[in-house]
């Protein structure tokens, strides 16, 4: 129906209302101000070294706990190093003589006591957890999904083939920096039996408690003091300096170490999860260990066996 008056109604009387008058008339009105537009947070464009670590920065963990976290990693790995020991005398008889000059068992023990104390010390944090949260505790620590999901296979893919990639670069870099022998990690490749006790700590445990460690517990709490940038960089600092006791010195190789454990933390940062960094470095231990497969034949002519 119109708003309009009709035709044939005749003008008010002077001193009388016009009951038409206050009808609006169709049509645009007076122009109103656009409002302001604002970004939502996550889609700013800020550089990534400018933006806080949002959800990291209610990590549970306080830096005391770093220390205590260290400490529990070297008492820990003490006291199982002397257990596994232990056990090898006592429940397989071998004299702690021969424990001592045979490359091949005490690496053996090496490498279980390794594996041990990782598993100690995820309970570790999962005590800190619990003890001053309620959330999960893999969520707590960063391993959280991709933002796109739905091709996270995908995106999984391009982490490990980056990781291979890393392998490779640090590869051809080693070359530069000189590869010096008799360092202690040497010992681990002997015999047959060790480097396969290796390879399945170095793939299927390292990579998972690692990243757990350094990229999950370590970095947030770093982060959120000092900012991002400046938490890849110690946080990949430190990660090289925790290899340094394996590789007795070498400061070439340990430079090297530094330099992947900063492009961890980097991928870390920017995926906004724990899970990214952990598929680079499957990808790269993997690499690794099938490139030394290869070069020795199978794991038939170990260096030095």
């Amino acid at each position: 129906m119109s708003s309009l008056p009709p035709d044939n109604v005749p003008a008010p009387l002077e001193g009388q209302s016009d009951r038409f008058a206050a009808i609006p008339l169709p049509g645009p009105g007076p122009a109103e101000p656009m409002p302001e537009f604002r970004p939502r947070p996550e889609f700013e464009t800020q550089p990534l070294a400018d933006r806080a670590p949002r959800v990291d920065s209610r990590t549970p963990f306080r830096w005391i706990d770093l220390l205590y976290l260290m400490l529990f990693y070297f008492i820990a790995g003490g006291i199982l190093t002397v257990i596994v020991a232990a056990g090898a005398v006592v429940f397989f008889g071998i004299s702690p003589a021969t424990l001592r000059n045979s490359t091949a068992d005490w690496a053996s023990v090496l490498i279980i006591s390794q594996a041990l104390l990782s598993g100690a010390t995820l309970v570790f944090l999962y005590v800190v957890v619990r003890g001053r949260s309620a959330a999960p505790f893999w969520q707590t620590m960063g391993w959280r999904g991709f933002r796109n999901m739905a091709s996270s296979g995908s995106v999984m893919l391009r982490y490990v083939f980056g990781g291979f990639a890393l392998a490779v670069v640090v590869g051809w870099l080693g070359n530069f920096v000189g590869r010096e022998s008799g360092i202690p990690m040497e010992e681990l490749f002997r015999s047959r039996q060790s480097v396969l006790m290796l390879m399945a700590l170095g793939i299927l445990v390292a990579p998972l408690v690692e990243e757990t460690i350094f990229r999950g517990c370590i970095f947030p709490v770093i982060a959120r003091k000092f900012g991002i940038t400046t938490g890849i960089v110690a946080t990949g600092a430190l990660f090289g300096l925790a290899h340094a006791q394996q590789l007795g010195g070498a400061w070439g190789q340990i430079g090297l170490l530094i330099c992947v454990g900063i492009v961890l933390t980097y991928v870390r940062a920017r995926a906004g999860t724990v899970a990214a960094s952990y598929f680079v470095h499957l990808g790269y231990n993997t690499i690794l260990f099938a490139g030394f497969y290869i070069a020795t034949g199978g794991l038939r002519h170990l260096p030095g066996a």
